[in-house]
């Protein structure tokens, strides 16, 4: 994904708003999409498959019990930035309801996707990678 975010301001004018302004929510929002690309793109390369199969592959991961999961297994290697930033995105005020999860383990999804966002926001995708790479060798979660 390198540097994507350039790309798209480059190609569409944008420019980017104060990351302050930004609610836990906002975070999770691009958060979910960033962290699905990445578990798709690693699926993908690993061969090709049927759609069926790397769909069924995908949402083992993409999904709020296993983000969960992965929060859990990281959260003491995250700084103490990271830490707020998963906190504020977990306890926020959430209007949706968790479908196939806990309400508890919704809450921790939705803080990972917050982290992944603020952390693809602010330009340090590399840290947000090797969350998602430390996270996946702990729970030892095949591609």
């Amino acid at each position: 994904m390198g540097d994507i975010r350039s790309e798209i301001h480059a190609a569409f004018g944008e420019e980017t708003a104060d990351i302050k302004t930004y609610s836990p929510l906002t975070f999770a929002y691009i958060g979910d999409a960033v962290f699905e690309i990445v578990i798709r793109t690693l699926i993908v390369e690993k061969g090709q498959r049927s759609a069926n199969t790397l769909h069924r592959h995908t949402t083992k991961i993409v999904c709020a019990e296993t983000q969960a999961k992965m929060i859990e297994a990281v959260y003491e290697q995250l700084s103490e930035e990271e830490r707020d930033i998963y906190r504020r995105g977990k306890n926020t005020k959430i209007s949706s309801s968790a479908k196939n999860a806990s309400l508890a383990d919704y809450r921790k999804a939705t803080g990972f996707e917050a982290l992944c966002g603020y952390l693809f926001l602010t330009d340090n995708t590399q840290r947000m990678i090797e969350i998602i790479q430390k996270a996946l060798e702990l729970l030892e979660i095949e591609l």
